[in-house]
């Protein structure tokens, strides 16, 4: 646990990326099996530990701690595992700290009534530093702004050119912690471990926003569109190994939706959007929200929210690799395999007939009424090429709509920003049932300010703290904030009646005075099309 730890704390105040690589890349070139590969399944989330649970720290702490002021200490630093390692009272003790295995190993087979003197044995043991590091593990709090990916292309930099980080992604799904035959291929005592079979994720092909400057080098002629429908992006994996449905960013979500995992009845790796579609017609990315992020769902919710998947792109057909052919040759091969398996619960994604850009701008214009969120352009000789290469697929996306809010509620945030408010509520006004005007809340932002604005916003939250309910402050109704969104759409679970999709603070209106901020109207007649966003 003392390298582990040695790595979080450094990880948490190093920046840069490289730095973070490099740091990584240490660590796992001279930490053994199998701690390494345990370190490396706690920093990129794959680290499941079965008996872990925050109420039993918080027990601990009561046991351990002046409960007046710790609550105090808590409600400051607003993050538990780091409170509770810096609370924790030291111990006399000859015993040496944890090894990060026999965290994992215990966690995950000792008997529920035995942890909490296993997990207090352990903290006696510990320095501030494991503790905290062991208490992010038990709570599963971990966040030191290391991604999947940037852990992967250490692990290519470590393999002294046997792997490139893309490499490691094609293999990484068909392993489990600790990584054992990962590490001894990187390092060369064992084979490269064989993904064909396996149902493993394939790094997805990314676009960049389509620019103003980049128009002039675009050629028409040599463009494919395609809608960017307002979904999630997934990629379907079905092989002789097993099947999968995969996120964005890699995360095994078949369970979420078992639907689209029973229909991959096939062998092929397919690259599509999945939405809520009912009768035809693709519902709001609200309704798909109801879908996310869950373990389980029910038979009630699968009939409430019908999901289907609209293919963009085909990488694999059986054990062929489709990557390399050209756009226009993929997209032949994904509708000769579409006519042949007609699978069910999925749909091509129309290609966009066009001449001009000024064609495919009036089209784009036309995104936001039908619940589409742009275009997407692609060059018909693009390969398949993993990450986010230049000139080849570009997004287009509608332009986003504004409100001016007020300020209303304020949490601190997680990590980094434990010490900080940055969880902003805003609201907008309306008349209430006694005529007067109220504030009522339209939506919440933790994004799209600087550092420094950042640290206005703290202290204007802590000077202008009106009521505390728990970790949230109640502030003075004087702040306004211009907020940036991508859709709105009515909601009935909202006090408000209305959702807003993908909400960031655009800028601080410290100008603009509380009392001439936007109207719940405002946003409802957006809501109702009456007032829409330009294109180009």
């Amino acid at each position: 646990m003392i390298a582990f730890a040695s790595l979080l704390e450094r990880l948490v105040f190093t920046p840069g990326r490289n730095a973070k690589v490099a740091l990584l890349r240490r660590y796992f070139a001279t930490q053994p099996d199998p701690d390494r590969g345990f370190g490396l399944a706690a920093v990129t989330g794959e680290l499941r530990l079965r008996a872990a649970k925050p109420a039993l720290i918080r027990e601990l702490a009561a046991t351990r701690t002046d409960p007046a002021l710790f609550a105090l200490s808590y409600d400051f630093v607003g993050d538990l595992a780091e409170t509770v390692a810096l609370m924790w009272p030291a111990q006399a003790t000859n015993r040496a700290p944890p090894g990060l295995s026999e965290v994992v190993e215990t966690l995950n087979t000792a008997d529920k009534a035995d942890l909490p003197g296993i997990v207090a044995g352990w903290l006696d043991a510990s320095d501030p530093s494991v503790r905290f590091a062991l208490l992010k593990l038990i709570t599963g709090g971990l966040r030191v702004g290391v991604s999947a990916r940037l852990a992967k292309v250490a692990l290519a930099e470590m393999s002294a050119g046997r792997a490139t980080a893309d490499d490691v992604e094609e293999v990484w799904h068909g392993l489990k912690p600790p990584y054992e035959p990962l590490f001894g291929w990187l390092t060369g005592t064992l084979p490269r471990p064989d993904p064909l079979d396996a149902p493993v994720f394939r790094p997805p092909m990314l676009a960049h926003p389509l620019e103003d400057a980049d128009f002039d080098a675009l050629d028409p002629a040599s463009l494919r569109a395609e809608w960017k429908w307002d979904g999630i992006r997934v990629q379907l994996v079905s092989t002789a190994g097993g099947r999968r449905v995969y996120s964005r960013g890699s995360e095994d979500i078949s369970a979420a939706f078992p639907e689209i995992a029973a229909a991959l009845r096939f062998h092929a790796v397919l690259d599509g959007e999945l939405l809520v579609v009912r009768d035809g017609q693709v519902a709001p990315f609200a309704d798909l929200q109801q879908r996310l992020n869950r373990k389980t769902v029910g038979a009630k919710l699968q009939l409430q929210y019908p999901v289907a998947v609209r293919l963009y792109d085909i990488l694999f057909d059986g054990t062929e690799d489709l990557r390399a052919l050209p756009f226009d040759a993929r997209r032949a091969r994904l509708e000769a395999w579409y006519a042949r398996e007609r699978p069910a619960r999925m749909e091509l994604s129309d290609l966009i007939a066009f001449q001009t850009l000024d064609e495919l701008a009036a089209i784009r214009h036309g995104a936001r009424a039908a619940s589409i969120e742009g275009l997407m352009l692609k060059r018909g000789d693009a390969p398949y090429v993993p990450g986010r290469p230049r000139g080849l697929w570009w997004k287009w996306k509608r332009d986003p709509l504004s409100i001016d809010a007020v300020l209303m509620y304020a949490q601190r945030g997680h990590g980094k920003r434990s010490s900080f408010y940055s969880d902003y509520t805003f609201g907008l006004w309306r008349t209430s049932e006694s005529g007067a005007d109220e504030l009522v809340p339209v939506g919440k932002a933790y994004f799209g300010f600087t550092d420094a604005e950042l640290a206005l916003l703290d202290r204007w939250v802590r000077n202008h703290t009106t009521a505390r309910f728990g970790p949230v402050r109640e502030v003075e109704k004087a702040f306004v904030l211009e907020i940036a969104f991508d859709a709105a759409q009515r909601s009935p679970r909202h006090k408000s009646g209305v959702a807003l999709r993908f909400p960031r603070i655009a800028r601080l209106r410290q100008d603009k005075p509380a009392e001439q901020a936007d109207r719940l109207e405002t946003l409802v007649r957006l809501i109702a099309g009456e007032t829409t966003s330009t294109g180009r």
